[in-house]
């Protein structure tokens, strides 16, 4: 009896492996990202999107259908580093080709697979010029991209098993490439592979060249990894990706023009088209982060929030500070946040890499608004322009003579600072309660005050006993 329960046991420990490995076959979840055209924001976006949704997914194999030119270094880099966040089995399909910058982010997958008649390689660096098609670097800037971008792949090529002095020989030109004593490429020659070159074996034990297989299609590679009955999922480009290229491009002027707009909203009665305008343009700017797949559409709520708290400070409860600040620390968070790239399973708090680009284009956009408010507060109540904003503000304003006698009525009133004037806060004369500005002292609220005379909207005040 205890001789056939061994003998049920051991039968049961032969077969249930390959139980569990069909099983785990049919729960994996695979997730194809292709790779199309010129390599440029648009494509990273795309490639973005698709790795944050797999990681999402907790899917097990990211696969990179890939065919194209190449394109730009800097988008490259970008999305090598969007593929090294994938923890998974990483793939690349090569359909047709992966030249160049195609052949850099190849490289930082794991495993690489060539359709019939497919070639990878000519991945040496050149320069597009206006209106034309690449042109040879100068020597000297060949040398120095050269060097920087073979850093960059050969560290991918180690990580992930590939022949370095074939990826060398596919971007430096002055490199020979010798193995088994047969010449596979000449110095002055950049290596391009075919797909059954790509995937000869050199070396004892035999070693391909750089292609694992060719496949007819991604169906046929999916039979070939084991992957024949996974989930499958196909990211397709939306269309929008090419709009969030654009809208990224002009992220500073958005928020120069939305900072301008509820500047001059602030400084004029009733809410008109500057507000308008700028509500849009701060809206525009966080689609943008949205749709480049950076960050969720949350943090426009966070600024609104922000922006309604600073409302308060300004309008309903002057002098309590905290609310101002409250709201531009806010403000200026969802605006940094917005463009920050943030992946599944990242800790809350993003690295000073990742602020680098939300930074800078924030301290680009502020110091242009700086420029702009200080032109503005000098020349616009002098134009036009501004006394048509004050005259078409929202019904129940006063006209611009009326507010303009008004003013002038006030000359001499003497009043109480309600908040503190650094130089600038609010003040009350009788039963109305003015933006005041001192002649550059600095008051403490309180302060008994009188109007000397009025600047646009503002009435310029000094101390009185």
């Amino acid at each position: 009896m205890k001789t056939c329960l061994r003998l049920l046991l051991t039968l049961i420990a032969l077969f249930t492996p390959d139980v569990v490995t069909s099983a785990e076959a049919t729960s994996q979840t695979v997730y194809i990202i292709p790779i199309r055209d010129e390599i440029a924001p648009p494509v990273a976006y795309v490639v973005r999107r698709g790795v944050k949704e797999a990681m999402e997914a907790k899917a097990d194999v990211l696969v990179i259908d890939m065919e194209t030119n190449g394109g730009r270094v800097d988008v490259t880099e970008d999305i090598i580093e969007i593929i090294n966040r994938f923890k998974g089995r990483t793939v690349t399909y090569v359909n047709r080709k992966a030249f160049s910058a195609g052949a850099f982010i190849s490289v930082a997958t794991q495993e690489i697979y060539m359709a019939p008649q497919s070639v990878i390689g000519a991945a040496a660096p050149m320069m597009m010029m206006p209106g034309g098609g690449p042109e040879s670097l100068p020597e000297t800037v060949e040398a120095k991209m050269t060097s920087g971008i073979r850093a960059l792949v050969r560290t991918s090529a180690e990580k992930n098993g590939h022949n370095i002095h074939v990826i060398e020989a596919m971007i430096d030109k002055s490199r020979v490439l010798e193995i088994d004593g047969e010449v596979l490429n000449e110095k002055g020659q950049i290596l391009t592979l075919t797909n059954v070159q790509a995937e000869k074996k050199y070396g004892e034990p035999g070693e391909p060249l750089l292609s694992r297989g060719t496949f007819e299609s991604i169906d046929d590679l999916l039979k070939h990894l084991g992957l024949a009955n996974a989930k499958r999922v196909d990211v397709q480009p939306t269309g929008a990706e090419k709009v969030a290229s654009f809208l990224q491009s002009i992220s500073p002027l958005l928020l120069i023009v939305g900072i301008i707009g509820v500047y001059i909203e602030v400084k004029t009665p009733g809410f008109g088209l500057p507000g308008i305008v700028g509500l849009i343009a701060f809206t525009i700017y966080f689609l943008g982060g949205y749709i480049a797949g950076l960050s969720g559409i949350e943090w426009l709520a966070v600024f609104i929030l922000g922006l309604a708290l600073l409302l308060l400070e300004l309008l309903v409860f002057p002098g309590t500070i905290m609310l101002g600040l409250s709201g531009a620390g806010l403000m200026l968070v969802a605006l940094v946040m917005a463009l920050v790239d943030v992946y599944p399973g990242m800790p809350t708090l993003p690295t000073m890499r990742q602020l680098a680009f939300p930074l800078r284009t924030v301290g680009i956009a502020a110091a242009g608004s700086l420029v702009a408010v200080l032109f503005l507060a000098r020349y616009l109540p002098e134009t036009p322009l501004f006394h048509r904003l004050i005259s078409q503000t929202a019904s129940g304003n006063i006209s611009t003579e009326a507010a303009e006698v008004i003013k002038s009525s006030r000359v001499g009133q003497v009043g109480v600072a309600i908040s503190q004037l650094r130089p600038g806060g609010k003040a009350q004369f009788g039963d109305d309660i003015l933006d005041v500005m001192t002649q550059g002292e600095l008051l403490a609220k309180g302060t008994p005050v009188r109007i000397l005379r009025h600047s646009s909207t503002e009435a310029v005040v000094e101390a009185t006993t």
